[in-house]
């Protein structure tokens, strides 16, 4: 055999042993997570998904958080493990109907990995079950309904194995606004508004509980209807109970109605109007403008220093406008946590192919300690609960100083 030839051979059999040393790494792999492995094969991109409200009258809130997930991957040169991040987003439509449905279109995509989302827990009751019953992970940053996560330290009664939040449970935010208006503002007498929904429902009832539980009464629990645009009934009654102040954490345009004809309701002149964060938003105080002056929010801690500076900074660069809305950092935080979580998990083959393993994903989000974020230091427990809890009671006192202005009007700040 001449020299060339033997060279040729040589080197046809070298490569024949990588081949075969490259096939063998892949085969090596066995998949044996209890829920399922994903398998990115090289060049491929890693998908994850948003679920938010990004159309009708609470569009902002959804709208918010999709920009603080889209700066997370900005700030990670749009790569994970050598991989493109591609995001899709769906519409949550703040309903039970939109959850269902945007949900079912995520988890079409066997290669989704996980959700930022819901922005309504009306919406999360049936997006996480469906998401959970997929093997994703679903984590919110402004799902705050106890009922998703838990309450008094049982299990809630939508709790889906998989679903995590960065938000805070409202067994906080409504122990916070109680103390607001039992100790801070003198009230006795107090009324309550929900509109059926689990996020306004779970945050009215630990209102109601906490405030009694401080010496008060709920003169009158109540609830409108999603679509309600006459709520003349509800404030006379609510008048006529003699109530010093209303609780309403609902969202718009029914909270708008409430502001608005709360001012032709004899009786209602001295009464306290308090909303919660469905409220802080840029088209609520457009819309209620002077008639809004006076009335309080309860809503997580708007962050500070020079990391959420730097965000803001980006956000504005980005986007031409400031933040609109109150939970873009925990959105920002959530995607960071997912991201953090997949690269602590996944395994790496030599040829750059990675596989996500489902449960070992959940599993490391559930043991999850002291991860710092935007919005605090984040540690998640049994029931998915991750926030570093800090609520504020802000004061409506300027409305041509926008969303930003009565963010910074705080008032009162709680910390269990």
């Amino acid at each position: 055999m001449s020299t060339r030839r033997l060279a040729t051979v040589t080197i046809f059999m070298v490569m024949v042993l990588i081949l075969a040393a490259c096939v063998g790494r892949r085969q090596a792999f066995e998949c044996d997570d209890p829920i399922g492995c994903v398998e990115v094969p090289p060049g491929e991109p890693i998908k994850i998904a948003a679920l938010q409200a990004i159309s009708g009258a609470v569009a902002s809130l959804g709208t918010d958080q999709v920009r603080g997930v889209e700066i997370a991957i900005d700030d990670r040169g749009g790569e994970l493990l050598g991989h493109p991040i591609d995001l899709t987003v769906e519409d949550d439509l703040c309903s039970a109907e939109g959850g269902t449905t945007g949900a079912q279109k995520i988890v079409s995509d066997p290669q989704v990995i996980g959700i930022i989302g819901t922005s309504c827990s009306g919406a999360a009751v049936p997006a996480s079950q469906i998401m959970s019953e997929a093997g994703l992970v679903m984590i919110s940053g402004s799902n705050t309904s106890p009922f998703l996560t838990s309450l008094g330290g049982e299990k809630g009664n939508a709790w889906q194995p998989g679903y995590f939040r960065t938000a805070h449970n409202d067994e906080v935010q409504g122990a916070a606004a109680a103390n607001f208006a039992y100790n801070e503002l003198g009230v006795r007498k107090a009324a309550s508004i929900h509109d059926g929904d689990p996020y306004t429902q779970g945050l009215a009832m630990v209102f109601n509980q906490v405030f009694e539980e401080l010496g008060g009464e709920i003169v009158m629990a109540t609830a409108v209807n999603k679509g309600d645009t006459d709520m003349r009934p509800v404030l006379t009654s609510i008048a006529a109970a003699g109530a010093e102040l209303v609780f309403f954490p609902i969202f718009q345009p029914e909270g708008d109605f409430i502001v608005l004809q709360s001012k032709e309701i004899e009786g209602f002149e001295g009464v306290y109007l308090m909303g919660a964060d469905g409220l802080l938003s840029d088209t609520f105080v457009e819309s209620v403008g002077e008639q809004g002056k006076g009335m309080y929010f309860s809503g997580p801690a708007s962050p500070e220093g020079p990391e959420y500076d730097e965000f803001v900074r980006k956000y504005e660069e980005k986007y031409g406008e400031k933040p609109i809305q109150a939970f873009h950092a925990h959105a920002y935080d959530a995607a960071n946590m997912l991201f953090k979580a997949i690269e602590e998990t996944a395994v790496v083959q030599d040829d750059g192919t990675v596989y996500i393993l489902r449960q070992k994903l959940r599993d490391y989000l559930y043991n999850l300690k002291n991860f710092q974020g935007l919005t605090g230091t984040l540690s998640c427990n049994e029931f998915g609960d991750c926030a570093d809890p800090k609520i504020t009671v802000v004061r409506l006192d300027d409305p041509a100083a926008g969303i930003e202005g009565l963010r910074k009007n705080v008032v009162f700040v709680y910390e269990p």
